[in-house]
């Protein structure tokens, strides 16, 4: 059993009768992504050398395609990503709280990725800081990281929002740190309770305002007496919204946001076999203890799922609010260091800049990276020049 098997092999082997099966309803995004992980370290797109200056190593390596639904070109991505945020981490604990959506919901976002996404992101982040800004919970401006993810274990649409707190926050005349009792943020009944209305209204509005699209089972969503009476049955259900344990300390930030920053919908390490067209991947049951279990899918199935989670070309799919907001992060931050008597970090890349060579993941040597140079191979252009492929990572 094959122990390096990649999405990229499926791809490969399936693709074209995919591509053929599914031509009147496969979308422009969905080519883009098949045709990026099926090119990405091939003769494709080309290659370059890379060699050390400190020793003289050289190798032959193929370029990347750097789409960010590819398992294998999330690594530097993320290590560069990382070094921005370690400079911008408080000296505090920090909290981790999720946002999920009834199913109803996930099948009209399937069909308005955009416009339902956005509102996701915006009911999860307002959520938090009006009810941190009450006096009666906490009184203060907070600062929030917000990751969307669409997928659960199996691959199936289950978009939700991964949320990473400092435990405190700015007063609310920018004179004080006020910190949150120790183990607990905010009350997630009160949470998910205000997520659930932002989020029915502003999606009550973009009915309104006519930006969004119902198809097949959801065709009948267009009628808006329809819509009224599903928003009211939504209004009637429990949204999930939990806090998980508070992290030990910020190097705890740094690996917990590593691991879900730049995930994408499923790593090549969790593939097992594929076989007689039949894919299987290993999964977490969290229902049952988390219990790794094995999946098998037809590969025309499995393929399928891959590409649900496909992204709006430029969507942002890392957002930072409130004290992480990008207008006034580097001000807010300075005040609340000052308030907590906090040193000033050194600036990402202050001590030299991350080698564009390879994925960490797929590094030389160890002491090499340091002195690890590229030169490109000028006689292979990339295919991503050729068909004009967008940096979507």
């Amino acid at each position: 059993m094959r122990t390096d098997l990649e999405v990229a092999d499926v791809f490969h082997r399936h693709g074209a009768d995919y591509r053929r099966d599914h031509h009147g309803h496969l979308g422009r995004v969905e080519r883009r992504v098949m045709a990026a992980v099926e090119a990405c370290r091939t003769a494709a797109l080309g290659g370059h050398t890379e060699y050390c200056v400190d020793c003289g190593l050289v190798r032959q390596a193929y370029n990347s395609c750097r789409n960010r639904h590819c398992p294998k070109c999330q690594g530097l991505a993320r290590a560069r990503w990382l070094a921005d945020r370690k400079a911008e981490l408080l000296p505090v604990p920090y909290f981790h709280v999720v946002f999920t959506v009834p199913a109803a919901i996930a099948a009209i976002a399937f069909q308005n990725k955009a416009a339902v996404y956005a509102i996701l992101f915006q009911a999860a982040s307002e959520a938090l800081r009006v009810a941190a800004a009450d006096p009666k919970h906490l009184g203060a401006e907070i600062g929030v990281v917000a990751v969307l993810h669409t997928w659960g274990q199996t691959l199936q649409h289950h978009p939700h929002i991964h949320c990473v707190i400092p435990g405190g926050g700015l007063s609310l005349d920018g004179e004080r740190w006020i910190a949150c009792r120790p183990g607990f943020f905010l009350p997630v009944r009160v949470l998910s309770r205000l997520f659930k209305r932002l989020f029915l209204d502003r999606l009550r509005g973009a009915f309104k305002a006519g930006e969004l699209r119902f198809f097949n089972d959801l065709a009948g969503l267009a009628d808006p007496a329809a819509f009224r009476a599903r928003l009211a049955e939504l209004r009637r259900t429990e949204w999930v919204v939990y806090a998980k344990s508070p992290f030990g300390g910020p190097e705890q930030v740094l690996a917990y946001l590593g691991r879900y920053t730049h995930r994408v919908a499923i790593a090549n390490s969790r593939l097992v076999a594929l076989d007689q067209g039949r894919v299987s991947f290993r999964w977490k049951d969290y229902r049952h203890h988390d219990k790794t279990k094995l999946m098998t899918l037809g590969a025309d199935e499995f393929i399928r799922r891959f590409l649900l989670h496909a992204l709006p070309d430029g969507f942002h799919r890392i957002r930072h609010y409130g004290l992480f907001a990008n207008g006034r992060r580097a001000a807010k931050l300075a005040q609340c260091r000052r308030l907590l008597a906090a040193p000033t970090p050194v600036p990402a890349g202050a001590g030299g800049r991350l080698s564009r060579a390879l994925p960490l993941s797929h590094g030389p040597p160890p002491g090499h990276l340091s002195g690890l140079r590229r030169r490109h191979d000028p006689l292979r252009p990339s295919l991503a020049q050729a068909h004009g492929w967008p940096d979507t990572s």
